[in-house]
């Protein structure tokens, strides 16, 4: 084509003035020479469009780098999908107020409370991403955490799985306000029970709870050389300054920082029995197939 301004090759940098015929590439648009003697040995004639500009064939663009892409993030979101039950509830009862009142459907939304059972998903969310954070900063080749793992064929979910050098950890997160503790009943004439109090009520179905996803677990990973804790983490609660953590049917009940300490301590052995060493990696993938994120 003829230019009709002054320009530039792109590729030798030489002048072209107005009216000097030369070649328009039309991705970068911009000029070259007809005759660049910056081209490579390999001469490319250009094509004519029909109205007579010369058109040149896009250059090849750059081969995509060779290079793995990084790991699709799977740990999963800490609280999510307590955090999205407990939207969808609360706009379920926002679009129900607006359509019986339309118009002071906004007044009333505004003076009132969302109900208990939507406000403890919101809380239940709290507490999980609180654990969550507190677990994510111990992340390394050593340790591993999974958040918020769906039970298959359930709507139930597990918050939190650790998995270390020396076992697996299944965490339930609970943002509970009161003193836990531990209530022994019977003993020398009945049978000793334990309950699970937390601000004198009985909680002791977490406990319950907590071991019914430990067996899962175990399941998946089929190890029996692998040992797996369960460990509830009451968060907010009223713990005693000295003191306070214990043990339940096996169930670490605890707080975040004494949780961390647990995931993080070599447990002691006996000199007859070697300490369990986990293919951290390993293990992860393995529950990572069997509960996928909720």
């Amino acid at each position: 084509m003829r230019l009709r301004y002054a320009g530039t090759c792109r590729r030798c940098a030489a002048p072209l003035p107005a009216g000097t015929r030369a070649v328009y590439e039309r991705s970068s648009r911009t000029v070259r020479c007809l005759e660049c003697p910056g081209e490579s040995a390999k001469t490319v004639t250009p094509e004519c469009d029909d109205v007579g500009v010369a058109v040149v064939p896009d250059e090849p663009r750059a081969q995509p780098s060779l290079q793995p892409e990084p790991a699709r993030e799977t740990s999963g979101q800490a609280g999510g999908s307590a955090r999205r039950e407990f939207e969808r509830r609360r706009d379920a009862r926002e679009r129900r107020v607006r359509e019986r009142h339309p118009r002071i459907g906004g007044f009333l939304l505004a003076i009132t409370e969302e109900p208990q059972s939507t406000r403890a998903w919101d809380t239940g969310a709290e507490g999980e991403q609180f654990v969550g954070g507190r677990l994510d900063a111990l992340v390394g080749d050593d340790l591993a955490v999974l958040h918020d793992r769906r039970i298959p064929r359930t709507r139930a979910n597990i918050d939190h799985v650790v998995v270390s050098r020396h076992g697996i950890f299944v965490v339930d997160a609970k943002k509970y306000k009161g003193r836990p503790a531990l209530r022994v009943e019977g003993g020398l004439f009945r049978p000793r029970t334990e309950k699970l109090v937390v601000g004198g009520r009985d909680c002791t179905k977490l406990v319950d709870g907590v071991l019914g996803q430990v067996d899962l677990v175990r399941t998946a990973v089929d190890d029996p050389t692998v040992p797996v804790t369960g460990v509830l983490c009451f968060v907010a609660a009223d713990w005693p300054l000295i003191g306070g953590a214990f043990v339940t049917c096996g169930v670490h009940v605890l707080w975040s920082k004494r949780l961390v300490q647990l995931v993080t301590a070599t447990p002691p052995t006996r000199d007859t029995a070697p300490l369990a060493t986990v293919d951290v990696a390993a293990v992860r993938d393995r529950l990572t197939a069997a509960f996928p994120p909720a």
